[in-house]
């Protein structure tokens, strides 16, 4: 017998939610990325301490869908995997596009991307391939893509931060000295590493003081 593994291209739908409302009075347009076994809906939660006048939150949904163990009644979601990253990579990155495209950003508001855990690598490689110019980039608790170098963020005028638990029972020592190391190597001077008190948790202190 003989297999063959083929691919079709097709238009498909993929939900996103949104927190607060986009008005003339929002200051900063948070685009947020949330990391495995989440739903966008859910992640929300982390960013209602917000001012919500000042602060309107996007959040795109990760279209590969699952049910969590081990009682597989929740469903959670995964950005990627290492099966045929580069395609899924592109559809990712397209379905970005199109949710930036619905929302339609004002100029004058501070775009904020901020990824966690899984949703670190998705929100990085959107950033470098669309060059993307936010005011701020925050990578929380998560890996940084091993492709990206440094001349994928020339283009960058932005105030990045480097977010993780000193207690993160996913990222040793040893894996947050690479990831330490790997953002400067990226982002030189520009990077502000804020290690916490925790695991690895989306800090929401931290969140509300950068605005």
């Amino acid at each position: 017998m003989n297999s063959v593994e083929k691919e079709i291209s097709y238009t498909t739908t993929n939900s996103y939610s949104t927190l607060n409302t986009l008005t003339k009075a929002t200051k900063n347009v948070w685009f947020v990325c949330h990391g495995m076994s989440y739903l966008s809906r859910y992640f929300l939660k982390y960013f209602k301490g917000l001012n919500p006048e000042e602060n309107y939150v996007i959040a795109p949904q990760a279209q590969s869908k699952f049910y969590i163990q081990p009682s597989f009644k929740h469903v959670g979601a995964s950005w990627l995997t290492k099966e045929n990253t580069l395609k899924e990579t592109e559809n990712v990155m397209r379905y970005f596009d199109a949710v930036l495209e619905a929302e339609q950003i004002p100029d004058n508001a501070n775009l904020i991307v901020a990824g966690y855990s899984q949703g670190v690598s998705v929100s990085m490689r959107y950033i470098a391939k669309r060059k993307l110019n936010c005011s701020k980039l925050l990578m929380m608790s998560g890996g940084i893509p091993k492709e990206l170098v440094k001349a994928d963020f020339d283009f960058l005028n932005s105030d990045v931060k480097l977010i993780y638990g000193i207690e993160d029972e996913y990222l040793n020592d040893e894996r947050m000295q690479y990831e330490q190391a790997r953002a400067e190597e990226l982002f030189g001077n520009n990077v502000e590493i804020i290690p916490f008190e925790g695991k690895h948790i989306v800090n929401t202190d931290i969140i509300n003081s950068l605005v």
